[in-house]
């Protein structure tokens, strides 16, 4: 039996959309700051939990068609590529380059392959925990 979670349901949409752009926020801030991809990856792995909650998992899969394995081995391979990248260019394992770009209207820029790193283990730490809040959640 379903009940009628339309007040849960219409808070999801607008609180969603909230968590989702913190999320984003701790992400790119968390190379200057404490963040980055692990947090940034739990807070989207609670906005996607928040979803499991409020909809049935079939709809959830249905809106998001996400393999979260596929993403957890692509963050895999974003996280130990960048950092044994390193190792191609004889300096130590973990490693980082870094260096300033300017572009005509965002001005100075700084890119750092720990963000790559970043984006990495966020990958990786959505796609376990949704893989695992999925395996727990169905029902067979």
């Amino acid at each position: 039996m379903r009940t009628n979670d339309i007040l849960l349901q219409t808070a999801t949409k607008v609180i969603l959309f909230i968590i989702i752009l913190f999320s984003f926020f701790i992400f790119f801030k968390g190379h200057y700051t404490p963040g980055g991809g692990f947090v940034g990856g739990l807070l989207t792995s609670g906005a996607i939990v928040l979803l499991l909650l409020a909809f049935d998992m079939k709809t959830v899969r249905k809106s998001l068609p996400v393999n979260y394995m596929f993403m957890t081995a692509t963050g895999l391979l974003f996280a130990l590529g960048t950092s044994a990248g390193a190792i191609f260019f004889d300096v130590p394992f973990l490693t980082h380059a870094f260096g300033h770009v300017n572009i005509p209207i965002l001005g100075e820029l700084s890119l750092h392959t720990a963000t790559l790193f970043d984006l990495g283990v966020y990958l990786v730490v959505v796609g376990v925990t949704i893989t695992i809040i999925q395996t727990i959640g169905e029902d067979e």
